[in-house]
């Protein structure tokens, strides 16, 4: 496997990490070191990847990107009880172009997710999630993306890619994998009316910051569904990161932004994660001990995953058939966790990349407001979504 493009994790990190106690992550954790080069990926489950690519920032103003101050930390942290893997397979450097860098991502990318190995990614500007995005052409016929954001990033399509535009690039350009999208702890006052009715007419996911603060456990069925994951920087409020960081004073604490971590570890579908809109600056330790608690939660969601949405053995599930008003929907429980899923119909001849019928990740409430008469709003906009 040649991946020639990416450089060793540096000396000052490896010096520090020689101090660290023998249980730190540190020592648990294959480095790619220029002394013993890139480490072999045989039972490896996780890997991070930095990526120094900012120049697609519409602030970006020529600084380098150095991602040393969250190793240190995140090194530093004792593991959980864990079963999995770690490897830190160090940084993709800014190429000739932004294409350039791009191009080292998606290859990284889908020579990992083909085996089976989650990457983790340190960035960079969020349009590298563009990057991430088409690393799954030709590995899923359709791919969900959860951002988890200020803003939705859509933007203008026929424009160059922003940080703040890449999402209209993967709607609009070809092939058409993305299925749903959705936006978790947007701030209306930072987007457009015009890109919250888009939003809506394409029946795509948004839900404000407000609303998930209120209720953080709704989030696990949204990421359950995901396959990428993107979190923005920014979408944590000012007072939790160092003054570099800094954006507004509104966002997410930092017990939630972990808390949303450890649900797209746990979800059995994602298989690349990425934190995004990293600044780096000299007073950085509140920042990189953020980072490395949200990667360290991340990973202790993915020890915690479990295998309950196989439907196949009648075992494995209870059954539940709802009627409303003149639509019948089907709920399935999980006997072995508890979770639940509702079932979207199959329309014939509509969309060919679709099973008979998709199983969408939802809660028990939405099983008891459909006894109700109700029914659940990503049901409807999921299946509006099938008719087109």
């Amino acid at each position: 496997m040649n991946f020639n493009f990416l450089s060793p994790v540096s000396d000052s990190v490896l010096a520090h990490s020689e101090l660290l106690a023998p249980q730190a992550l540190g020592k648990r954790i294959k480095i790619h070191s220029k002394k013993n080069g890139i480490p072999d990926l045989d039972g490896v489950q996780l890997a991070i990847i930095g990526v120094q690519e900012n120049r697609n920032d519409v602030n970006y103003m020529g600084a380098k990107l150095n991602f040393d101050a969250i190793r240190k930390t995140l090194y530093t942290l004792f593991p959980g009880n864990w079963h999995t893997t770690l490897a830190d397979l160090g940084d993709i450097e800014p190429g000739e172009t932004v294409e350039d860098t791009y191009f080292a991502i998606r290859t990284a990318i889908n020579v990992l997710v083909e085996k089976e190995v989650i990457p983790i990614i340190l960035g960079g500007s969020q349009d590298l999630t563009y990057a991430n995005y088409r690393a799954y052409d030709n590995l899923l016929p359709m791919v969900n993306i959860v951002n988890v954001d200020t803003n939705f990033d859509l933007g203008d399509a026929n424009l160059p890619v922003k940080n703040n535009s890449y999402v209209g690039k993967v709607i609009v350009e070809q092939p058409y994998n993305l299925f749903n999208y959705t936006t978790i702890g947007y701030q209306t006052y930072f987007n457009s009316q015009e890109e919250i009715d888009l939003i809506e007419k394409l029946y795509f996911e948004a839900y404000r910051l407000g609303e998930v603060s209120a209720n953080i456990n709704m989030v696990e069925p949204l990421l359950r569904d995901a396959h990428i994951v993107s979190v923005d920087l920014k979408s944590v409020r000012a007072a939790e990161v160092s003054d570099n960081q800094k954006y507004s004073p509104n966002g997410f604490s930092g017990k939630e932004i972990c808390s949303i971590s450890r649900y797209a570890g746990i979800s059995n579908k994602v298989s690349s994660f990425g934190i995004y809109e990293y600044q780096n600056s000299q007073n950085d330790s509140a920042t990189s001990m953020l980072l490395s608690q949200m990667i360290w939660y991340f990973i202790e969601g993915v020890n915690c995953r479990v295998k309950d949405d196989d439907f196949l053995n009648k075992n494995n599930y209870q059954k539940y058939n709802v009627l409303v008003e003149d639509d019948e929907l089907i709920f399935y429980k999980s006997l072995k966790t508890g979770r639940w899923w509702i079932e979207i119909p199959f329309l014939p001849d509509v969309n060919n990349k679709l099973k008979k019928h998709t199983l969408l990740p939802c809660m028990h409430i939405d099983y008891l407001q459909a006894t109700k008469g109700e029914i659940p709003e990503r049901w409807y906009k999921a299946f509006r979504k099938n008719s087109y």
